[in-house]
């Protein structure tokens, strides 16, 4: 399960071991599917300007976030209900990230718990929070998390409401979590607490707890100099992959604007569509210190577990090795912004467009 050639059999191996009803789930997004679209038709759109006569015998792909290393600049993303793609769950993808180098955050809307996985895989990870409770149900959740040795506490600030997903409601299809747990952000018929979240949430945590805090579903400049001044330790670019409000702006075309606003202060990570070791060098390009990949973490899992998610992320690294190289450059804490420039992109996009020999007969 973990010895296919290219990142392209992992994207067929994943579907073939899905059902329908999961993998629409994995490829859809909200409503039209526009900001889906989006994403990735701006990814093909940004296109390399490479130098060339560089010194790049030996590239370096390494950087760090929060304090801890990773082998490449890559951050394993908070997936709800990720337990659809392997059984293992969180715990499979936080036993990928330990052993390749990468740093997982750990989705609320999963399983298993935190505390289970944190017990079960030892490596640091962050831990993302739906609010499902009130402030003093918020204040040991987080206690809970520093007690459990997690790297960083996430806020996710683009799901106040859970949005309309047409492929999910045309099948009738339940999210994993929402089938197996109460008191998620996916039961609507509960208190919504997730939508009373607010800038006072942010200075509540900061004032009172002593854990990185990342804010993600940033889009707006403007809300990315508010994170950095209420003390926001990493801003994270997202629109949900366009599985929340439908027809935003692409996650890297906002990135320059929020890298200009927070001005150096603080790390940013992108997501949004990133699914080739290109797009990576495109995101680092643009500002980003790292880049989530979503759906690629899922393709991955979906394809047989924790070998597969190693090999997807050891091809992914040697797809980061030689575009660093052929831009020119040696390492990757020297990309910068001049390397890149907007042109059309080539053909329609889609959650897959980043694969174009799925049709193909190999």
């Amino acid at each position: 399960m973990g010895d296919f050639k290219t990142l392209t059999d992992m994207v067929r191996l994943a579907q073939s071991n899905l059902d329908k009803g999961d993998w629409d789930y994995l490829v859809g997004a909200a409503d039209t599917e526009a900001s889906l679209r989006r994403n990735r038709a701006a990814l093909d759109a940004w296109a390399f300007v490479p130098r060339i006569l560089q010194d790049v015998s030996n590239v370096r792909t390494a950087t760090r976030l929060l304090g801890q290393n990773l082998r490449i600049p890559v951050v394993l993303p908070p997936i709800g209900s990720v337990q659809a793609f392997t059984p293992d769950g969180g715990s499979a993808v936080a036993q990928a990230a330990a052993e390749f180098g990468v740093l997982q955050i750990l989705s609320s809307s999963c399983s298993p718990d935190f505390e289970t996985v944190a017990k079960d895989v030892l490596g640091p990870r962050v831990y993302q929070l739906y609010l499902t409770g009130d402030q003093a149900w918020l204040d040991d959740q987080i206690e809970r998390t520093i007690a459990s040795g997690y790297a960083g506490f996430c806020l996710t600030a683009d799901t106040q409401v859970y949005s309309r997903r047409e492929r999910d409601i045309m099948q009738g299809y339940i999210p994993m979590q929402a089938r197996t747990a109460t008191g998620t952000m996916l039961d609507q018929g509960g208190a919504n607490y997730q939508s009373t979240m607010t800038w006072d949430t942010v200075a509540h945590i900061k004032g009172k707890f002593d854990i990185p805090l990342i804010v993600k579903g940033v889009l707006n400049p403007d809300d990315a100099k508010r994170c950095v001044d209420a003390g926001v330790d990493v801003v994270y670019v997202s629109n949900h992959g366009g599985r929340q409000l439908d027809h935003t702006v692409a996650c890297i075309d906002a990135l320059p604007d929020v890298v200009a606003a927070v001005d150096g202060q603080v790390p940013v990570v992108v997501d949004g569509g990133f699914m080739r070791g290109a797009d990576v060098i495109k995101g680092l390009c643009l500002g980003a210190t790292a880049v989530g990949m979503g759906r690629f973490e899922a393709l991955a899992a979906a394809a047989g577990g924790v070998p597969a998610m190693l090999r997807a992320l050891t091809i992914l690294e040697r797809e980061i090795q030689i575009s660093l190289a052929l831009t020119g450059i040696a390492d990757v804490c020297d990309l910068h912004a001049d390397l890149v420039t907007r042109l059309q992109p080539l053909r329609p996009s889609h959650a897959l467009s980043a694969f174009p020999l799925l049709e193909e007969d190999y």
